[in-house]
Order: C-alpha cells, then structure tokens, then sequence
C-alpha cells in the first residue's frame, strides 16, 4: 500500500474519531444540563462547582491514561471540557490580582478553564472582598513561591476573613524575555516584578548585566510599559506576551527550572472529601515554654503529616504570633477531626482555613 493511500485512510479514521468525540462531548454537555435542572429543584442557592467532584474525575482521567499525550495535556483537555459544560449550568465569575496577563490569571484558568468570566482586581484584599460580597464565586491569590517564600499579604487576610479555601493550584512559572524590540542589544531598560526579577537575576547578570532592572506592581504592568517604551523589554509570562502582543525574544530566562507558584482557591463554601486532600488551619497559642512544640506533638500522635508550617505577627500585641499550618487529609477524617479536637484544647485561636483537593498536576 502507498504512503499516500496509507494517509487517506489514517485521515479518514480521524475524522470518524473527530465525529465520535463531538458526539460524546454533546452527551457530556446535556448530562451537565440535567444535573443543573435537578440541583435547582432542590436548592435555590445551588453552588454548581464542587472543587472536590471535579479533583475526582480528574484523578480518574489520569490514571486511565496510556499515553500517547501527557498526563498535563491531558488534564488540560478535559479541564475545558468540564469548564464548557459547567458554564451551561451558570457561568462562574472569577476573581484574580490582576491586571491582566498576570501568572495569577493563568493560575485561574488552568483551574478553572477558560469558559469562564475571569475579573482582575488591583489588589489582594480585594479579591476577598470580591468574593465576600458575593460579586464573584471564588478568587485565585497567589500563597508561595518555591524560590522567594510566602506571600504574607495572603496569609493575613485569612486572619479576618470569612472565607474559605477550596482548592489549589500549583503554576511551574516560565519567565520570558518580552519586547516590541526585535533585537536584544536594542534594549536599554527591563521591566518586572521584583520577584520575577530576583528569579531571573543570573541569566540578566550574564546576558544583560549593564541594562536597567526597574521594579514595577506587576509583570502584565511590566509588558504593558514595554508595549508603550521604545528599547524596552519585560520579564513575563506567555499570556502577557498575548495580551499585549509582544514577541517572546528568549524563553525560560528564569534560574531554577522547578520554580512554582502555589495559588489558593477562595470561596464562601466548603468541600467535602476528595480522597487526597489537604486541611489549612489558623492557630495561636499562649507564649510559654514548648506551647509550639505541644502543638505539633499531636500531629504526630494522630498519624498526621504537616507539609507547611508560617508565622505572622497576630496584630492583636507587639511580638504576639499565629502559626499558619497545612496539613495532609480532610477536616472530616477521623485522624485529622480527632488532631483538631486536641488542638482546641491547647489553643488560644483554632480557626480551620479549608479543607480541599490537592493540586492535581
């Protein structure tokens, strides 16, 4: 048989399997309408996304998997597959730290797909008043960095806050070099947020070491200036590049290529067990000797695993602190209820954060 009849027949197969997929995915689509319709005949205030359901099924997807696509590609694929269909039901606005172009917007998409109403908002505290004021469904804030550390304005929202954490999200972030500029030695001054700068500071030591680093809010901030600035270049993300029509002049310009951002999942419900879950708890304790270390003994009585442990200053005294901690599995476990209702006993302040998926991929 000839290649070009062999590639006919390959082509035809695709289109019989392109037909089969838009079948399916219909079906999908009109199973989600149903459950819409079900869910408003009992409850009015229906909360149509649950965090925990869609972790499910993802988990499932992957481990069916086979190749030859990724387990990424194919957590992508049908994470816009379950976005489409759940805007049938209502399509779900959500607040980010903008402006636009920000790793926290991509962050949101890849969460939640991209069929819905992404808002960005200038500031942390207002993406929790956001979703507090039930303007939005959920927000996406940025929490740590696995190369610059936590973002505190994060954690003390939560001292305050109503709300509660209903997922995460964890972005490998890819830093490029972006300008309007078609040639690097044409560059006389860079743009990025002083993260992203510290992040990328041996490449621009090497490549660029006597070009302007300036520190700005943003990395959309920083490409929007750079659209506008002639030799000027922006350290951002591939959807800043889009957004405001950039050419990526060097790609993956940042030191550690591991480098993540984890994003919390801010809401005004709560999730119930996915199966592979994590609990965020707020606690204080009053300042004598081994007060922390008490606390922390029973974790370990309880069989569970702490994966994250901070300190920020209470505002309630000078040098007076609260510990925010993440632990491995759900509220509702009975190890991890038993580990809380030990930790009343010890505490000044016991607040639980959420409990919810892990990240899947």
């Amino acid at each position: 048989m000839s290649n070009d009849k062999k590639l006919e027949e390959i082509r035809s197969r695709i289109d019989s399997l392109d037909e089969q997929i838009q079948s399916l995915i219909s079906e999908r689509a009109k199973c989600a309408q149903d459950v819409a319709t079900i869910k408003q005949s009992t409850d009015k205030d229906v909360d149509y996304y649950r965090a925990e359901r869609e972790a499910v099924v993802l988990r499932k997807i992957l481990d069916r998997n086979q190749g030859p696509l990724s387990d990424e590609e194919l957590a992508r694929l049908f994470r816009e597959i379950m976005s489409a269909c759940l805007a049938l039901e209502e399509p779900m606005k959500i607040a980010f730290l903008g402006p636009e172009g920000t790793f926290t917007q991509s962050a949101s998409l890849k969460h939640f797909g991209h069929s819905v109403n992404t808002v960005p908002l200038g500031a942390i505290d207002e993406v929790f008043r956001e979703v507090e004021s039930g303007a939005a469904n959920y927000g996406v804030v940025p929490v740590e960095n696995s190369t610059e550390g936590v973002v505190n304005h994060t954690l003390d929202m939560f001292l305050d806050s109503s709300l509660s954490i209903s997922g995460e999200v964890e972005l490998r972030i890819h830093q490029h070099l972006l300008s309007a500029e078609k040639n690097i030695g044409d560059i006389k001054r860079i743009y990025s947020h002083q993260q992203s700068l510290a992040q990328c500071r041996e490449w621009l030591d090497a490549n660029m070491p006597n070009v302007e680093r300036i520190s700005v809010a943003s990395n959309a901030e920083a490409a929007r200036l750079s659209k506008n600035e002639k030799a000027s270049a922006a350290i951002a993300g591939e959807i800043a590049a889009q957004i405001y029509e950039l050419d990526m002049l060097v790609i993956n310009i940042e030191d550690d290529p591991d480098n993540t951002t984890r994003f919390l999942i801010v809401g005004r419900s709560s999730t119930t067990p996915s199966g592979h879950d994590k609990t965020s708890i707020l606690i204080s304790t009053p300042n004598k000797p081994g007060a922390l270390h008490n606390l922390l003994e029973i974790f370990s009585k309880n069989k569970i695993s702490m994966t994250r442990i901070e300190s920020r200053p209470s505002r309630r005294g000078m040098w007076d602190y609260v510990f925010f901690i993440d632990i491995e599995g759900h509220k509702m476990d009975k190890s991890v209820a038993s580990a809380l209702h030990d930790l009343e006993q010890e505490t000044s302040i016991l607040k639980v954060l959420g409990s919810y998926p892990c990240a899947v991929l």
